[in-house]
This record gives C-alpha cells, sequence and structure tokens, in this order.
C-alpha cells in the first residue's frame, strides 16, 4: 500500500492562507498536520485582539472543511507551547518546535518564513519555500474606491462611507450598504492574508484591538473592541503626486525652500496636504542630487524609490535618529510628529547638521511652535526651525520666518527689560506677528498688533526733558516745600527730594506719584538729595 505524503504547516503558511492554494491546486496532499504550536500561538495572538491570530484561526477552519473535497487528512501534533514560549515567540521558539516535530515524523515543512526555511535545510528537514512576492488582486474593500476617492471608512451596522476630491473641497458620500460584524471581519482577515503574503506590505502596529497596515498605496486601521466601540476598518490613499511647481507659492519663498531652509517644519490640520507637500518637497530635493531619507510611522509618503523611507527601528525613532546620522543624508523629512521624543529627535538631527523637514498638526501655524515650547529649550527653537509652511486645502496658506534677538519686548519701556526675544514673521512681508520670550517663568507668546507697534513707536520717540521738567516743576511746587531736582534716565524722570518731602510726593499706596506721572506723561522714580 502506498503510504501517504506528509506536510507540517508552519504558522506563516496559514495565517496568510496559502496552504489553503496548494491544497486546492493539489500540490498538498496526504496528511496534513497542524503543529500544536501554531494553534496555540494563534490563539494566543487572537486573545490579544490581534488580526493575524483571527485570520489564522479562521483558515484552519476552512481547511478542515476541505477534507470533504479534496484528498487530505487533518491531523494536530506535537506539544502545546509553554507560556514563556510562545512570549518568546520572536526568537525562535514556536519556530524550534515545529521543526522539531517535523523532523520526528519524516514530514515536509512548509513555510514561508525565510529563517525558518534556512534554519530547516540546515538541520536537514525536507522544507517548501513559499516566497512572498504575491500582488493582490481584487481584494473586497477596493469595490468602494473610485479614482478621486481619498478614503473609505467601514464600521460594523453602518453604511460604508467614502470621502472623494481633494484637500479643500472633500465630499462625503454613502457607497455601499451596511456590514455585518461577520462581513467586516471577513475583509480584515482579506487583508492580513494579503500582508503576509507579500514582503512589500506590512504590519506598522499591532496592539490589542487596534492594527495598522502599509499595504502599498493603502494605508489600513483596523479597530475593535475593546479599543473602539464597534469593528471598524479606515483604508487612506493619496490621489495625487505633486511637484514642488505644482504649488503657487513667491519665487523668493520657492528660493528660499530649495536653498537657504534646513529646519523646515510644514504644518496644517489632518487631511489639509501637508504630507502630499513633504513628499513633494522630498521629490525636489532628490531632483537637484541630493540624498533624502524619510523617518515615517506608517511609511505612507509617496515619494520616489531613491528616497529610503525608515520606521522606528525596534519601535523607537531614536534609535532610527542614531542610523540616519550614520548615513549622513542631506535632507530628512520627519512625518507625523507627535510626541515630545520626536521633537526631541527632531532638535537632535538639526544640531548635527542635517537639513530637516518635519511635519506635525497644527490649525494654525504659530500652533507649530508651540508644539516645542517646554519640550526644547526655547533658545534652541530659532536655531532648529527657521521656516514654517502652513498647509491649509492642499495649498500653502502662511509662512513665517523665525529669528532671535536681545531686547525689550513690544509693550515694555525699561531697558533693563530686555530679553531674548524670538521674532515670528511673515515671510513675504516680513511683518511682525508674533515674539516669543521669557516672563518669570512663564513662556509668552504675544500676538503683535498694529496698535502695539504704533505705541511702541510712540514710546521709543525721546521724550521732551523742558516740557518735562517745567510740568513738573510746576505740580511739585504745591507739594514739596523744600528743594529738590529734576534728572533724566532714558524716558524716566528721576525726582532728587529731601527725605521730610519723600512721602507727601509717593502719597498712601502710591497715589500721589501715579497722578504726577499721568499727568506729566513719564515714568517718575523718587529718589533721596
Amino acid at each position: 500500500m502506498e503510504s501517504k505524503m506528509v506536510f507540517v504547516c508552519d504558522t506563516s503558511v496559514i495565517v496568510d492562507g496559502r496552504i489553503l492554494d496548494l491544497v486546492r491546486e493539489g500540490k498538498v496532499s496526504g496528511r496534513v498536520v497542524v503543529p500544536r504550536a501554531s494553534v496555540a500561538e494563534l490563539e494566543h495572538q487572537a486573545n490579544s485582539k490581534k488580526e493575524t491570530g483571527f485570520a489564522g484561526l479562521d483558515v484552519l477552519q476552512k481547511l478542515r472543511e476541505l477534507q470533504k473535497d479534496f484528498d487530505i487528512e487533518l491531523s494536530f501534533d506535537g506539544e502545546r507551547p509553554t507560556g514563556f514560549e510562545i512570549g518568546h515567540a520572536k526568537s525562535g521558539e514556536i519556530d524550534a518546535k515545529i521543526r522539531n516535530l517535523a523532523g520526528e515524523i519524516g514530514a515536509t515543512l512548509v513555510t514561508g518564513d525565510k529563517v525558518q526555511h534556512e534554519v530547516a535545510l540546515v538541520e536537514g528537514i525536507s522544507v517548501i519555500y513559499l516566497r512572498s512576492h504575491e500582488e493582490t488582486k481584487g481584494l473586497s474593500f477596493e469595490q468602494y474606491f473610485a479614482p478621486d476617492t481619498m478614503s473609505v471608512h467601514i464600521k460594523e451596522g453602518q453604511p460604508v462611507v467614502s470621502k472623494s476630491g481633494k484637500p479643500g473641497s472633500v465630499v462625503v458620500k454613502e457607497v455601499g450598504a451596511a456590514l455585518s460584524t461577520n462581513e467586516v471581519r471577513d475583509i480584515a482577515k482579506e487583508i492580513v492574508e494579503a500582508t503576509e503574503r507579500n514582503r512589500d506590505y506590512y504590519f506598522e502596529i499591532e496592539r490589542e484591538g487596534a492594527t495598522v497596515i502599509q499595504m502599498g498605496k493603502y494605508r489600513i486601521v483596523i479597530t475593535k473592541p475593546p479599543f473602539s466601540d464597534g469593528f471598524e476598518i479606515t483604508l487612506v490613499r493619496p490621489i495625487a503626486k505633486f511637484k514642488l511647481a505644482d504649488y503657487e507659492m513667491s519665487d523668493r519663498l520657492r528660493g528660499r525652500l530649495t536653498g537657504a531652509a534646513e529646519g523646515i517644519i510644514i504644518c496644517g490640520p489632518p487631511g489639509s496636504g501637508k504630507s502630499t507637500f513633504a513628499a513633494a518637497l522630498a521629490n525636489h530635493y532628490y531632483s537637484l542630487g541630493k540624498v533624502v531619507k524619510t523617518m515615517e510611522s506608517p511609511r505612507d509618503l509617496q515619494v520616489d524609490d531613491g528616497i529610503t523611507q525608515y520606521g522606528p527601528l525596534e519601535g523607537s525613532f531614536e534609535l532610527t535618529n542614531d542610523i540616519m546620522l550614520l548615513v549622513r543624508p542631506d535632507y530628512s523629512v520627519y512625518d507625523e510628529m507627535r510626541k515630545t521624543v520626536d521633537f526631541a529627535v527632531y532638535a537632535d538631527m538639526r544640531m548635527a547638521g542635517i537639513g530637516l523637514v518635519g511635519v506635525l498638526h497644527a490649525n494654525k501655524a504659530i500652533d507649530a511652535v508651540q508644539r516645542f515650547i517646554n519640550r526644547v529649550e526655547l533658545g534652541m527653537i530659532p536655531n532648529i526651525i527657521d521656516t514654517i509652511v502652513l498647509i491649509k486645502g492642499g495649498r500653502v496658506a502662511k509662512v513665517y520666518s523665525m529669528g532671535l534677538l536681545v531686547r525689550v519686548p513690544t509693550g515694555m519701556i525699561e531697558e533693563d527689560l530686555a530679553r531674548p526675544v524670538i521674532e515670528v514673521r511673515d515671510f513675504d512681508t516680513d511683518k511682525l506677528e508674533y515674539e516669543i520670550y521669557k516672563f518669570g517663568e512663564e513662556t509668552v507668546v504675544l500676538p503683535i498688533t498694529q496698535e502695539m507697534v504704533a505705541k511702541q513707536q510712540k514710546l521709543s520717540e525721546p521724550i521732551d526733558e523742558e516740557r518735562v521738567s517745567a510740568a513738573l516743576e510746576k505740580l511739585l511746587a504745591k507739594i514739596v516745600r523744600r528743594d529738590f531736582q529734576i534728572e533724566f534716565e532714558g524716558r524716566k524722570a528721576v525726582l532728587l527730594l529731601d527725605e521730610r518731602d519723600m512721602a507727601s510726593v509717593i502719597g498712601k499706596g502710591g497715589k500721589n506719584i501715579s497722578q504726577l506721572e499721568k499727568k506729566a506723561g513719564v515714568k517718575i522714580d523718587v529718589r533721596q538729595l
């Protein structure tokens, strides 16, 4: 009697569903063994609300159903791993158990994991290696996308909704009937399987209740309870790829972005087109022969193939920064800056001399600067940011330049109040719009109005010492009985009085001196003659 072939399925070909294709195509027949180690790993992932776990368990159910129509005998074998081994699955504990099972029963191992394949060859185990390069076609969610669709939003029990158009003119409409939980889950499983089958697709984030996948041009976010109140899938894709030349801007600004600016912040509200502008700027630098890299999570900027896109190394952009300093790019784009560590990394890279383009959410251009306050030393901000570009509705809405001066802030008079002041100016008009400085322990972000500037100019004009002296002498003659002198220090009058006259000039609670200042039109300092 002819013995049946025996195949052991690795977890990778279960999750991506390719074991089902091999059975349907007749490439795998006979006894199909599923390691209990793989089942335990999938169970652990499903209990952690990860989509890979649910997708794998669904494949095993379909594999059992295939026994009715195909020449396979499904069985489960091997030891169930311990909690420690499941927790250290990435270190190879589960893979080792699967290989040991294949070796013990003389089976052929089927895997899509390159390392598992190589180790199996070293150990002399028969192995079928399925490379991950399959292009996805005809996925069910694609039916909801039209050529101008920016995003599709699927939630259980709700009609499928899409956003179409372009930043600034977005149209929201229903594109599909309400889907049940199982129908939404089926779409999620399909997405996970497709991601596992192609090495160019990847899981950016996989947490309990939330999974973020970058599938080619699609950025996909899958959420479920307990993180969200229902099963939801959001799919976003760029619908246009712009060049820097496509944006309306002054020649001065275009020259600044091309040559002088090296600490650029691109900001705007969600969906405004700031990432599209950042990609256009990155591609522009690359076209000039510059070495350009990006730091993104997820990696969804539509940049030229010659631009390398980095994610967080071992989950940390601080580690990515270490690599970035070694590869020495001329320019780097840091997309989606949100956390305090992102701003610290941005500052470190700028101080190291790398030309940097940071992208962050902000409704107003000045809000982008305020995001740095209390995260980066105030005096360092103008050294790491020289240009702020606000994008709204897919166009350049506002541009600021920044500089640092030591002077008296607008609205103050006394020279001894001089301090470092960050000036935020409109780039095209050079109009001063904000001042940022320390006042005691507080950081002040002061909007500058035309009235404030006019008042400051008036206060800065030299005083008429003759007129003020005459006015003070007339006023003091009614109060002071003894000799006094009037001197001037800048815009301040100094009254030198006999000690016995000082109290009557100052008055209770400073009432008299306040009236004198008001009538004379100057600040007055009272000192003993």
